[in-house]
């Protein structure tokens, strides 16, 4: 026998043909007629060869996860394909490899078919809550909706809906259909929302500037009236803080045109208020020497000499005339201070000479003396009787009485 036929899985004929060795029997697979025996065994042994490296290689794929489909119409090619390979080697090996593959398949098709429900319902479930949370933004009062922030967060939302529909798992179709037919509908209640908004605001600012220009136009009016229109302009100035906002840059516009229509009054009432200090400026030197005088009453104790010197003060002062307005505050409250003095020195004398305090601070007086006179006799009693705790009491009580009588004037 030649060293071909000690082969395992296949021998050479002595025409050149090559032989496969399977469990019916032997199957020629070619012939390699222009080289020597080994060299034709050699050549199909490495057809063997390099069908176990794709057998090899579709095991490692089915372990590493890949689709199930893929995997299983490989299979099914390779299985075809070593049936009727011309090829020498364990065929019968690759056969049962492959048959192993097929239940690794069906074990892959369930995990696979599990793992995208699960990678589906997380999808669903995240483009839910994009669409609920567009659904808040268009559930808020459009009248306290920041539009600013709103807007960019709708922008925000759209941008997610976007990648999520482009890179996360499918969803059922008519799951995915709904869930747009909900973002759009908060899409667009929020567009409404948002122009309705904008559209009352420009509306109500167009009323605020239509007052306010009204308003100025008043108060430039007042301008030939001069210091005498301030009055008139300080209710304008009122009606203007209660006309609202009209947005920030015509507001600002508009607020210095009205302030220089009162600009122009109130520098006619500081010429007028400068030609007034100096002409009252000698009135202010002469009450503030009657101050110095008026002043000396505060240390007077007789009311009738300290109010017959506060009478010459005050009809003196009324004769003199005004001041500078920014002193007439000043000097004013000294004066009130004086008149505070006597207004006291009279309330004074008042309560001490009111026939009723009177009449009853003498009836209190006359209990008190008898209380008096009654606790003595009873001190001189327990002093008598040398009774220690007889004495500390009459002691007590007729100091507590003592001192009433002391402080209702008796």
């Amino acid at each position: 026998m030649t060293t071909t036929d000690q082969q395992p899985w296949g021998r050479v004929d002595e025409t050149g043909t090559v032989y496969v060795r399977e469990a019916s029997g032997e199957r020629a697979v070619g012939q390699y007629p222009d080289g020597t025996p080994e060299e034709a065994l050699a050549y199909f042994e490495r057809k063997y060869v390099e069908l176990n490296g794709q057998v090899t290689l579709l095991e490692q794929r089915a372990r590493g996860g890949a689709p199930a489909a893929d995997i299983a119409k490989a299979v099914a090619h390779l299985q075809e394909t070593v049936a009727t390979a011309n090829a020498v080697g364990n065929l019968a090996a690759l056969v049962e490899r492959l048959g192993a593959l097929g239940g690794t398949v069906t074990e892959l098709t369930e995990q696979q078919s599990a793992e995208a429900k699960a990678a589906s319902a997380a999808a669903l479930a995240e483009r839910t809550e994009i669409v609920e949370q567009a659904e808040r933004l268009a559930a808020e009062d459009p009248a306290k909706t920041q539009w600013k922030q709103a807007s960019a967060a709708l922008d925000e939302l759209f941008a997610k809906w976007q990648a999520h529909q482009h890179d996360a798992p499918r969803i059922p179709k008519n799951e995915a259909n709904e869930l747009w037919k909900r973002f759009r509908a908060a899409r667009t209640t929020i567009e409404q929302n948002r122009k309705a908004f904008f559209a009352d605001l420009d509306s109500a600012h167009r009323d605020v500037r239509n007052r306010k220009q009204q308003l100025i136009s008043q108060a430039e009016a007042l301008a030939p009236r001069g210091a005498d229109g301030i009055p008139a302009y300080r209710e304008l100035l009122e009606e203007w803080k209660l006309a609202g906002r009209s947005g920030k840059k015509q507001d600002d516009a508009m607020w210095a045109k009205f302030k220089a229509a009162g600009d122009v009054l109130f520098a006619a009432k500081s010429e007028v208020d400068a030609i007034e200090n100096e002409e009252f400026a000698g009135n202010l030197e002469e009450k503030l020497a009657l101050l110095t005088e008026a002043e000396l009453i505060l240390d007077e104790t007789d009311r009738n000499k300290a109010r017959t010197a506060l009478t010459s003060v005050q009809r003196r002062w009324d004769a003199i005339g005004k001041v500078p307005r920014d002193q007439v505050k000043v000097i004013e409250e000294r004066l009130r201070k004086v008149e505070a003095a006597v207004r006291k020195l009279d309330d004074d004398h008042w309560k001490r000479n009111n026939p009723e305090t009177k009449a009853r601070a003498e009836g209190l007086a006359g209990q008190l003396h008898d209380a008096i006179a009654k606790l003595e006799a009873e001190l001189a009693e327990a002093e008598a009787g040398k009774d220690p705790k007889a004495i500390a009491a009459a002691k007590e009580a007729l100091e507590t009485k003592q001192s009433w009588l002391k402080a209702i004037g008796q």
